[in-house]
């Protein structure tokens, strides 16, 4: 981590103000359209606005607050958060079950990215209503679908310049929208009273439907798990710290809403002509002014969940759960990347839920349900981290009934919203799901199976191939990746490789192996000699956070062997050696097929055949190594990944002449 980084991670005025750009995004612009959705069509009535609010309130306390804000930002993996590095923590114990709530978590955060952008821009833009009462629902879609256009096409080039005015727009736009709500609240102060969680209670059990209003309660909590996600960015003390600012900012909204409402009692927003809550208690003056500051942070918003995706996706891709795909890198900010193919699907995904379901209240149908499985999926590790990390039965039983009784009761109201349009975003989360849970067992399989062979019963034959020259040589040095992450033994496939499949004669053999580890930044390597100066084995380990362009590093490590005088770097060759060219390497790709001689269950079939549709359309292991412009040869090899089939024949016993001659008499 970088001095600058280090800084940032400190409390400090300047750390506090990046978070207001990164991490509030999503939950700082949910005053927009929460209460509006709560008050959906019923009737404006003071024990039900309280009741609203009050779900409010203890939900931003309970879920927010203590969950992500203390117990989450306290499980991080060397200052890393998010459901990867949680997962990361816990993994060691060797529990097999914890791979699950991670690719659920994961997920359903994607599918909430396609959604979040769409209902975050149009709930500002549909405030020009408040400005031109006569403004189209087209005319609102053409400006949404032209700032999500502006916005997606704008990631390839990088978000570095923009981003250095993200905090300072969330900081006016907090001050902005705590001030106007401050100033409504101030005519009725008695509805402070909605802190009371009786009448949160009230609205739960004696209101008729009161308990399925907390789907749309629930939104008021959506991005609590940005808090967590993003704490690498900006160190949990500036988080904390700048909770507590962006907290009383939202409250005071609510509550300047909530005291806006009770002056039109009896009363509903449709027959109020649809207005929103949000624009209607800004001053007439201000009101372009708001509608302009919200665009900005619904853009903000939308922008750093993209980030933000981007980086997860990058996560679960280094842990083999995703599909290769291109990464790019537009800046030298630590950290920042772009997918171009999760940016096109997003921006397409995004599209797609503006132009199918026109308004925002729509939308509101498809939004909170995925994210209520990832908020659980959360729990479920965190409960598990505090029972074996921190071996505190007694806060994890206490985490564990809390909350899985408070995001059950959530889930349950929002399942009520699937046929409504929660069934878009569930169905993006289970497609995605299908496809992690076909990668994970396709790679256990190949773990299973993947056999190894000990490298010192090869040693003397390496050798005595290097010096035989009625082999033709295949490259001066051959590299193949390795799956053993040890030099005692390697794998059969690189030995069938090498020998049997068609002798490849090198100078120099190496074998490389990747080892994603727990910790996220970690960039080290370690080499082992099999050969001095003719076979090596190379472990290179990486954080999930980590750059994984194995391409370059493995450069790096040859340089620093040959400033070592453990290697020489110069060609063997007479006619190249003379002049000092460098030498030449070959890498060999090995893709691990299942044999057809091998009997397989129907669910490892499955498995298999999913597996190659997917890696048909991703990135091919030597684009995924940055490899795609070097000396590169592709090798298919078989595995065993069932008993081998069973076949039955006979041979037949050959008839002598007398034999033919005795038996043509006999008949």
């Amino acid at each position: 981590m970088d001095s600058k980084d280090s800084r940032l991670h400190k409390l400090s005025a300047a750390g506090v103000l990046v978070a207001m750009g990164i991490i509030y995004g999503d939950i700082g612009t949910s005053p927009i359209y929460t209460l509006r959705f709560i008050v959906g069509d019923h009737p404006i009535a003071e024990n039900f606005i309280l009741g609203g609010l009050s779900c409010v309130f203890w939900t931003l306390t309970l879920i927010t607050t203590i969950k992500y804000v203390y117990l989450a930002l306290s499980a991080d993996n060397k200052g890393e958060g998010g459901i990867f590095a949680l997962y990361a923590l816990v993994r060691r114990y060797k529990a097999g079950w914890v791979i699950f709530p991670a690719i659920i978590g994961c997920c359903t955060l994607i599918a909430d990215g396609f959604i979040t952008p769409a209902i975050s821009v149009t709930s500002a833009v549909e405030g020009m209503r408040s400005l031109n009462p006569d403004i189209t629902q087209q005319t609102i879609i053409s400006i949404v679908i032209a700032i999500l256009l502006a916005l997606f096409v704008f990631q390839q080039f990088g978000s570095s310049v923009v981003g250095k005015t993200f905090g300072p727009v969330m900081l006016v736009w907090f001050v902005f929208i705590g001030t106007i709500g401050g100033i409504h609240l101030a005519s009725n102060l008695s509805i402070l009273k909605a802190i009371n969680p009786m009448y949160a209670a009230n609205l739960l059990y004696e209101y008729p439907g009161g308990f399925w209003i907390l789907g749309a309660v629930f939104l008021c909590t959506t991005g609590a798990e940005a808090l967590y996600s993003d704490l690498g960015h900006c160190g949990k003390s500036n988080i904390r710290m700048g909770w507590g600012f962006v907290k009383v900012c939202l409250l005071l909204s609510y509550f300047g809403q909530g005291a806006w409402l009770l002056e039109h009692e009896g009363e509903t927003l449709e027959g109020l002509g649809g207005v929103i809550p949000f624009f209607e208690i800004m001053p007439k003056p201000l009101l372009i002014f708001g509608v302009v500051i919200a665009t900005m942070a619904t853009i903000i918003a939308s922008q750093a969940l993209i980030s933000g995706t981007f980086t997860l996706v990058n996560e679960a891709m280094k842990l083999k759960l995703w599909p290769s795909t291109r990464v790019r890198y537009p800046t030298q900010v630590k950290g920042q990347i772009y997918l171009p193919a999760i940016n096109w699907v997003l921006m397409f995904g995004s599209i797609l839920v503006v132009l199918y379901f026109q308004e925002s209240d729509a939308m509101q149908s498809a939004y909170g349900l995925a994210i209520t499985f990832d908020m659980l999926m959360t729990t479920s590790l965190l409960v598990y981290y505090f029972t074996t990390a921190k071996k505190s039965r007694v806060r994890s039983s206490i985490l564990a009934l809390t909350f899985f009784t408070i995001e059950g009761a959530f889930l349950i109201s929002n399942l009520s919203k699937f046929s409504h349009g929660g069934w878009f975003s569930f169905t993006i989360a289970g497609f995605f799901f299908v496809m992690m849970f076909i990668l994970y067992n396709a790679r256990s399989l190949r773990d299973r199976h993947t056999e190894f062979v000990d490298l010192k019963h090869y040693i003397q034959i390496i050798q005595d191939l290097q010096a035989d020259k009625s082999v033709p040589k295949e490259a001066t040095n051959l590299v193949y990746m390795a799956v053993a992450n040890s030099k005692r033994y390697i794998d059969s496939n690189i030995i069938y490789s090498i020998f049997k499949k068609r002798p490849k004669r090198a100078d120099v053999y190496w074998f490389v192996h990747v080892d994603t580890v727990d910790s996220p930044y970690t960039s080290k390597y370690s080499v082992d000699t099999i050969i001095p100066r003719k076979c090596f084995f190379i472990r290179i380990k990486l954080g999930f956070k980590a750059d994984h362009r194995v391409n370059l590093l493995l450069n790096k490590i040859l340089h620093d062997m040959a400033e070592s005088a453990e290697i020489d770097l110069i060609s063997h060759y007479d006619s190249l050696q003379k002049h000092s060219m460098p030498s030449d390497f070959k890498f060999v790709i090995l893709h691990s097929l299942a044999s057809v001689d091998s009997e397989i269950s129907n669910f490892d079939n499955l498995i298999i055949q999913g597996y190659r549709f997917i890696k048909k359309h991703s990135l091919s292991t030597e684009e995924m190594y940055g490899l795609e412009l070097a000396n590169v040869e592709v090798e298919s090899v078989p595995i065993m990944v069932g008993p081998p089939a069973k076949v039955r024949i006979k041979r037949e016993k050959e008839e002598s002449e007398r034999e033919k001659e005795m038996r043509y008499h006999g008949d």
